[in-house]
């Protein structure tokens, strides 16, 4: 058993709206990183509750999408509403939501979620018990969900994602992006208010 959490079964039931539909993400990546808190993200019946995001586009000198599409940054530029999964130092992967209009190289990285289904099955990835570092990072939140490179352009409405509303309207701090040494001081990472699973502090 984890400290602080029952586990929970990889069905666990979705205690989230209903299921978001693909024309959500035709949208801003702003409005859709801030939108996307509070929802409750699956991969394979295992997730939990968004709480931390970050938002990049074409305009943006941090993004990969700054130069144009290559073939590594590809499933970026769309259609929106599907995943982009990129190895970030060779190391770790790291899960985007596609958003914009097709061709525009928009996309909302998943920083960080509050573990609620298949915690158990996390722990055994993770190879720890703290739920709270479970996913307090997109490196840690993909190898817990067992998200590799294979998700990469994968459509986000039909399994292995699962993709639920979420249930009222949640308490949004919006601050500086973590870890880029280019477009610091555009305020596009959003965050669950108080939630004591973020990848850093807001």
């Amino acid at each position: 058993m984890l400290r602080g959490a029952m586990p929970a079964p990889a069905s666990a039931p979705n205690p989230c709206g209903p299921a978001i539909p693909t024309a959500f993400f035709a949208r801003d990546a702003n409005i859709v990183a801030r939108a996307l808190i509070g929802a409750d993200l699956r991969f394979d019946g295992v997730g939990g509750i968004i709480v931390e995001t970050e938002a990049y586009d074409a305009t943006d000198p941090a993004s990969h999408s700054f130069k144009g599409a290559t073939p590594r940054n590809a499933a970026m530029f769309g259609p929106p509403g599907r995943a982009y999964v990129y190895r970030s130092y060779g190391i770790h992967w790291c899960l985007n939501l596609v958003c914009g209009a097709e061709g525009e190289g928009s996309a909302v990285l998943i920083r960080a979620i509050e573990p609620t289904a298949g915690l158990a099955e996390m722990a055994r990835r993770r190879s720890l018990t703290d739920p709270r570092r479970l996913c307090s990072g997109p490196g840690r939140l993909c190898q817990a969900l067992g998200i590799d490179g294979s998700a990469n352009h994968v459509p986000l409405d039909r399994p292995p994602f699962e993709l639920f509303a979420a249930s009222g309207l949640q308490p949004v701090v919006a601050g500086p992006r973590i870890g880029i040494t280019r477009g610091t001081d555009l305020p596009w990472r959003y965050s669950a208010k108080g939630s004591k699973f973020l990848s850093r502090p807001q």
